[in-house]
């Protein structure tokens, strides 16, 4: 083994991230910008091939690289008004076996007078997502278009849509608007849906834009009021949600009648003023023991709102039916959180900030928040080592410069400690890492280093 002499030196050509620190009970969380000019983004989330996927409302799909936050364009669609108002890229998943069934839903609006909305699967080639086959068609608006997706336990798929600004379509069965959606893959009806031969899975909706399944596999869904009771929803098959009629709880005698006579679902939890609620994630890592269990809820601040944007994290009842507590992060940034995905190896957490005001305002970034300090590592720059695959489990293959031959190979985690360390004997060599934890590294040489991902 080479002594490690040169280290000290290689660290000279390395400058510091700058971070912003939080502390979480007795979690320290450290924010570090991952992408810094997306265009404005509205679904984030984990993919299965362990890259961030990202919708933005202007009508990119982007793939980002959680350690470098390198992305690239996969889809680019032509959107109303260019994503510029509330129409535009909206909702997506992946299906569940991703990639290994390579298909990508998304939920998009097109059309610039009569505005039209659509769900629509693409499959992933590897490069980028081609061979779009619509599924299902409504009408959209200016405003009110929903919409999340979210698979269910059994393979079929949920979708939020908006009442479009008719506030009759979210009480007509007959209206795709102002519900919540259930369908198989293909687009079908499920045969076992409330409505028979129709997609409608609740209804009386106004314009639900979060959806997760929490504890005991309830099905949890977040929907803006309208000068009101911005709503905190446990969505149950059938359920009538009681808009127009019904804002927030049945408290007055003409909402107490409806709710009677229509079997209305109240909110576990109402705010008023609205505070603009959105993207929904229920929270299972233990890396970060306040957060464990807790369902995290993106908020971008309501037109009489006193509060900026912020993270809300809600305990709930050990049988998920009641909202025990909740409390507010992240508001120093006075930016409007659109939503939510948790890295499952590390148990960080990416935010999509959309600016500072409606609809969505530069500056658009996606967050990291994790318990490791990044700048206990800092961002390799020169003559970097050539690491594959990233993410990568069992072994790792890597290619360095000539000068690095004969040289150390150090690698640190996140804490900085070294967790492996040997000599570089050739250009390009295997690395075994069967058994590390996963999480972010990063592989030092005489020459340069590069940041490495486990899963």
């Amino acid at each position: 083994m080479q002594p490690l002499h040169l280290l000290p030196l290689l660290l000279l050509g390395f400058s510091l991230q700058a971070q912003d620190t939080f502390t979480v009970g007795n979690t320290t969380l450290y924010a570090t910008d991952l992408v810094e000019d997306s265009q404005i983004p509205w679904e984030i989330l984990w993919g299965g091939d362990d890259m961030l996927w990202c919708s933005e409302r202007k009508g990119r799909v982007i793939r980002i690289d959680p350690v470098t936050g390198d992305y690239t364009t996969v889809l680019d669609l032509n959107v109303t008004f260019n994503g510029s108002g509330e129409p535009g890229l909206l909702g997506m998943v992946q299906h569940p076996d991703f990639p290994e069934d390579p298909r990508v839903w998304v939920v998009y609006c097109d059309g610039q007078f009569s505005v039209s909305e659509q769900l629509s699967v693409f499959e992933w080639n590897g490069t980028e997502l081609v061979n779009e086959q619509e599924l299902i068609t409504l009408p959209g608006a200016q405003i009110h278009n929903g919409s999340r997706l979210l698979w269910l336990p059994d393979n079929t798929l949920l979708m939020t849509t908006g009442d479009a600004g008719d506030t009759d379509t979210s009480q007509d069965l007959e209206s795709l608007n102002g519900k919540i959606l259930r369908l198989n893959p293909d687009g079908t009806i499920p045969a076992d849906n409330p409505f028979p031969d129709n997609y409608t899975y609740t209804w009386g909706n106004r314009n639900a834009q979060g959806l997760c399944i929490g504890p005991n596999g309830l099905i949890y869904a977040s929907e803006h009021g309208q000068n009101q009771d911005d709503e905190f929803n446990l969505v149950e098959a059938g359920r009538n949600y009681g808009w127009p009629t019904v804002q927030g709880a049945c408290n007055t005698n003409n909402e107490q009648a409806f709710c009677e006579e229509w079997d209305v679902m109240e909110p576990l939890q109402a705010w008023t003023p609205c505070i603009a609620l959105n993207g929904l994630e229920y929270y299972t890592h233990s890396a970060i023991p306040e957060f464990q269990g807790k369902i995290m809820m993106g908020v971008m601040s309501g037109f009489s709102d006193p509060l900026p944007g912020r993270l809300i994290v809600m305990e709930l009842s050990e049988d998920g039916t009641s909202v025990v507590d909740d409390e507010a992060y992240f508001g120093s940034f006075n930016q409007r959180i659109r939503d939510i995905a948790v890295n499952p190896y590390t148990g960080g957490f990416y935010l999509a900030f959309n600016g500072t005001s409606y609809p969505g305002s530069p500056p658009n970034i996606i967050k990291e928040f994790s318990t490791s300090d990044p700048s206990s590592v800092p961002s390799p720059v020169v003559e970097p080592v050539l690491i594959r695959p990233i993410p990568a489990s069992g072994r790792v293959d890597i290619s360095v410069t000539n000068g690095a031959i004969g040289g150390p190979l150090v690698v640190r985690d996140m804490a900085g400690r070294v967790v492996f360390e040997s000599q570089v004997e050739s250009l390009h060599f295997p690395m075994d890492i069967e058994g590390w934890a996963p999480g972010r590294y990063t592989v030092w040489t005489a020459t340069g280093a590069s940041p490495m991902m486990v899963r």
